[in-house]
């Protein structure tokens, strides 16, 4: 009896064997190599202590990546969510063409992120760019969108709004079609208005498919780097530079292997531990009142 107990069990052993070999040893070399001075001038994993983590904490650069990812992350993904679920509404209420619409809005989530951000580059490119030259004909200033701080952090946000809410809009449109009908005609024989309707009664049924999209995006914000390593490098000065910006430079450019491995753990600590904290305040308001 328990060799038919486990039999079922030695399928699971090569995918067991991948998660290791993908996953958990190059998590466990990467905490030895921060206790290490390793860069590519020497070889050997030579054990410095926590000398790392000292330069880390004092690493002013850093923290304020972290920030401004906390800050771009959030508002990005709000923008995608309520621009996401307006497209959806529309395309769920029956717009003229909505097959057409519905393929045409999901471009740009198809489109490759370096040659997006080459392709946005270019249009907020100061001096040819097509923006300056629209805003030149209507009778305004050129805007230094990549060499200005301000500038540069709203054209970040612009490119990932407009790459990501198609993503929002699949999901939360996929949310609308599998409501169910019945409380629709109960509001509307009560004579409920649009808005009514769409307050008390679509919103709230989806809010359990709302908090998924937003969390499946917010871990996907918290990754932010090829939008701002085409189109900045994270500048003017460290003004757009993210924790995925700084941890290549530090790593892949300074060639600073083992510092570039202690900013990346914690990073990957912090989103870990935000991201849990934030999934469980949102399964606690998608919970029904009185339960």
């Amino acid at each position: 009896m328990s060799v038919k107990k486990g039999y079922p069990r030695f399928f699971l052993l090569p995918g067991l064997l991948l998660l290791i070999a993908i996953i958990i040893f190059p998590l466990l070399f990467t905490i030895r190599v921060t206790f290490s001075s390793w860069n590519v001038s020497q070889s050997g994993l030579n054990f410095i202590g926590g000398e790392n983590w000292g330069e880390m904490v004092r690493d002013t650069r850093y923290w304020g990546s972290l920030l401004r990812l906390f800050y771009l992350s959030f508002l990005t993904v709000a923008i995608q969510y309520v621009l996401g679920f307006a497209i959806a509404l529309f395309a769920w209420k029956g717009i003229a063409a909505r097959r057409f619409y519905r393929v045409l809005w999901l471009v740009p989530m198809m489109t490759t992120p370096s040659l997006m951000a080459i392709i946005w580059r270019s249009i907020f490119t100061e001096d040819i760019g097509a923006l300056n030259g629209l805003l030149t004909r209507v009778g305004l200033s050129p805007v230094n969108w990549l060499t200005e701080s301000g500038p540069a952090n709203i054209a970040i946000t612009i490119v990932e709004v407009w790459q990501w809410t198609p993503f929002m809009f699949l999901i939360l449109l996929a949310g609308l079609l599998s409501l169910p009908k019945e409380p629709f005609m109960a509001a509307a024989i009560d004579g409920a208005s649009a808005w009514k309707t769409f307050a008390r009664v679509t919103f709230p049924m989806m809010a359990p498919i709302s908090i998924g999209a937003i969390m499946i995006r917010l871990i996907d914000a918290s990754k932010i780097f090829d939008s701002v390593f085409t189109m900045t490098r994270g500048g003017p000065g460290n003004a757009t530079e993210t924790p995925a910006a700084y941890i290549f430079q530090r790593s892949l450019q300074d060639f600073q292997i083992a510092y570039g491995s202690t900013l990346a753990l914690m990073y990957l600590i912090l989103a870990i531990l935000t991201l849990t904290i934030i999934g469980k305040v949102f399964a606690r308001l998608s919970k029904p009142r009185g339960i």
